[in-house]
């Protein structure tokens, strides 16, 4: 297979995994990570349901790769990430080393992979990521903006209710 082909074929994987986190009432991001082809990470959004704030599905992805390959550098892998990473994510990636990022949609609120800031390939980091945007951008938007829809329902309904509002 082609690069194009490749990284929509993982971005894929990505979006069925970020389904998992909209099915458990997470944020829909998914995240797989590769190395050789061959998927050795993966997560989605659990930060609610696990109570801990660093639960992103890019920490998850990164995690269980360093535990296949029995290394904290994750050298030679490609992260696909339905959502461009906030600034916790894109510093995890930096120090496992990863290669290269894809992602889907791009968050101008926390974005740190070019939207808000870019901290991937700010000049003072000592390893540098390669970055491939926007792969499925419309699906991966159009998970996140149906949830948020959602959601917003949701809160407009408990408020209507005099139940108050739903945890974020």
């Amino acid at each position: 297979m082609n690069r194009i082909v490749d990284d929509e074929y993982w971005m894929r994987h990505a979006l069925t995994l970020a389904q998992k986190a909209q099915n458990e009432g997470e944020v829909p991001v998914g995240a797989v990570l590769v190395c050789n082809d061959q998927v050795i990470g993966e997560g989605w959004n659990r930060p609610i349901g696990k109570h801990d704030p660093t639960a992103h599905a890019e920490m998850m992805a990164l995690r269980q790769g360093g535990q296949v390959l029995q290394n904290y550098r994750l050298l030679n892998t490609t992260l696909y990430v339905t959502l461009e990473p906030c600034v916790m994510c894109a510093g995890a990636m930096i120090h496992s080393r990863i290669g290269r990022l894809v992602y889907g949609a791009t968050d101008e609120k926390t974005g740190a992979a070019g939207s808000l800031v870019d901290i991937l390939h700010h000049p003072g980091m000592n390893h540098q990521i390669q970055i491939t945007r926007g792969v499925l951008a419309e699906e991966c938007a159009a998970m996140l903006s149906a949830f948020f829809r959602m959601r917003r329902e949701q809160h407009k309904a408990r408020r209507v209710a005099g139940k108050g509002t739903l945890p974020e």
